[in-house]
């Protein structure tokens, strides 16, 4: 008798929209055997909160539906200001020590109560100064990742694991291309609302961080510059309609914080001499294919930047995609793809 077929669903419920994809693990990798995108009624999620629970719920519910999955267990993921991500010094110590002490380090890096917090972390560096490590703090509030995973439930699914965005899209990337140990990427996450950076360097973040901005920013500042309805700005800013107006000019102004906080998380990291200088930039989100930010980042910090696709090395039929350009589409399922990952070894 054969065995079942290991399947596996990352679901990224974002600021405008909500993604799921289904993986299957098969002899020659992962493959991609479903997927869908399901808008989300403007401001159902503001600055990460869920402002109308009942429309999210539905959103879910009728991209399950429209899909055909049938499998209920999810991965998915959170961000924003109630996730914490720091790297700290602290004894060194082997894992389960570690497991344990990380709760009193967390009392002294984290703004929060730590009886109100759920606590990860990871060892960076084992031989930082005399006799401590170097960890990656990981701290979600509690009341948030109740929340999430109340409202997965509430649509039907089962969240089996709660990531971090920017670790998913680490993770898609990491899957999908070839880094050497010596490379420092920047994983640019760009959703409606948010995004998720993160400097990466031997499969170590070194730098993460979420930003309050997205594709909504430049679409709010269309929408104030030339009368136009969000509906028409977003329609503008994908490139669905012919315009004359000046769109990287917008997308320049709104990366202004961007590129601010990749300056200084950079010096950081020469000053500390935990990394040389960036050698990549890889781009993923609705919004990065904005006009204007590919070519903004690549002239600023004068080094390979791409649109990822995190269906490079994920195989799939043509057809799934109804006669979408497929290395579209992709970039958009970056956390979900990420996430599913997760769950098929990857």
């Amino acid at each position: 008798m054969l065995g079942k077929k290991k399947s596996a669903l990352g679901l990224d419920i974002g600021s405008s929209s909500v993604k799921i994809v289904e993986l299957e693990e098969t002899p020659q990798g992962p493959a991609l055997t479903n997927y869908g995108v399901g808008d989300l009624l403007p401001e159902a999620i503001v600055d990460g909160e869920i402002m109308d629970r009942q429309s999210v719920v539905d959103s879910i519910r009728n991209l399950i539906e429209s899909t055909g999955i049938k499998d209920k267990r999810v991965v998915t993921a959170v961000s924003g200001r109630a996730v914490i991500v720091k790297k700290i010094l602290m004894d060194r110590l082997g894992e389960d020590d570690a497991r344990e002490a990380v709760q009193w380090e967390a009392e002294q890096h984290v703004p929060y109560d730590v009886s109100d917090v759920v606590l990860d972390f990871q060892i960076l560096k084992t031989d930082v100064g005399p006799k401590q490590m170097q960890v990656l703090l990981v701290a979600a509030k509690k009341e948030m990742i109740n929340v999430h995973a109340d409202l997965v439930k509430e649509a039907g699914l089962v969240p089996e694991l709660i990531d971090v965005d920017a670790f998913a899209v680490q993770n898609a990337m990491e899957a999908n291309y070839d880094f050497t140990p010596e490379d420092v990427v920047t994983f640019i996450n760009i959703g409606g609302e948010r995004t998720n950076v993160s400097i990466v360097k031997d499969g170590a973040p070194h730098f993460t961080k979420d930003l309050a901005l997205g594709g909504n920013t430049v679409a709010e500042a269309l929408q104030r510059e030339h009368a136009l309805s969000h509906d028409e700005a977003v329609k503008v800013l994908r490139g669905e309609v012919e315009d004359t107006y000046d769109i990287p000019q917008f997308v320049q102004v709104a990366c202004d914080d961007l590129v601010i906080t990749l300056d200084r998380a950079l010096a950081y990291l020469q000053t500390s001499s935990e990394a040389e200088g960036l050698t990549r930039i890889l781009l993923s989100g609705g919004g990065s294919r904005m006009r204007g930010v590919k070519e903004l980042l690549a002239e600023r910090f004068n080094v390979p930047t791409d649109i990822a696709n995190p269906l490079l090395r994920v195989t799939y039929e043509p057809a799934l995609f109804e006669g979408s350009d497929a290395s579209a589409v992709a970039p958009t399922l970056a956390v979900a793809i990420g996430l599913a990952l997760r769950k098929v070894g990857i």
